[in-house]
């Protein structure tokens, strides 16, 4: 299966939403809305268009995969904010799954996300899947979420060493998150 990664583009928006709706259909840690995140994602200033890749099917120049870093806070006890990006979702078509698509899409948005001088990423998922990325407990820096999780669900990987360091504190999500 051959298959490119590039920049969504606006024209992609419908095509886009829909392959992250089918993805999440049969998910059984989703309410299903995550199509409507990403939409609504797209109307902040947190969005950055360069960290919102599709994966392309050559053959037919179907988008089969997307992926969205967008930009979180993780505020402390001194009101210190550190900014860093929020990796979600990350979505594949079920016909497609399994094939690297995921994970080809999860190393280029965080290379780009590094040349963009992006200093770290945290994700909330699968604790199996996401440390092969170099992604690890966010415990160990003490960023925690806003809401009720599992420790070893929510994770973080700094794209610049050290990066973390001074950073504790909790997640600042924007309020498209919640809705």
């Amino acid at each position: 299966m051959n298959f490119i990664i590039r920049q969504e583009q606006e024209s992609d928006y419908e095509s886009t939403e829909k392959v992250v709706e089918t993805a999440f259909a049969s998910a059984v840690q989703s309410d299903q809305n995550e199509h409507k995140l990403v939409s609504r994602i797209r109307q902040l200033g947190s969005f950055v268009p360069e960290l919102s890749l599709v994966a392309v099917n050559e053959e037919n120049n179907v988008i089969i995969g997307h992926i969205l870093l967008s930009k979180v806070l993780i505020g402390n006890d001194d009101n210190q904010k550190t900014e860093s990006l929020a990796l979600a979702p990350v979505s594949v078509s079920p016909d497609f799954q399994n094939k690297g698509i995921g994970k080809s899409l999860i190393q280029k948005a965080l290379e780009e996300a590094k040349k963009l001088k992006f200093q770290s990423v945290v994700v909330l998922g699968h604790p199996e899947y996401y440390p092969k990325f170099g992604f690890r407990k966010s415990s160990i820096w003490k960023i925690k979420a806003p809401f009720e999780v599992p420790e070893e669900a929510l994770m973080a990987i700094e794209l610049q060493e050290g990066s973390l360091n001074h950073s504790s504190g909790i997640i600042e999500y924007p309020s498209v998150f919640f809705e």
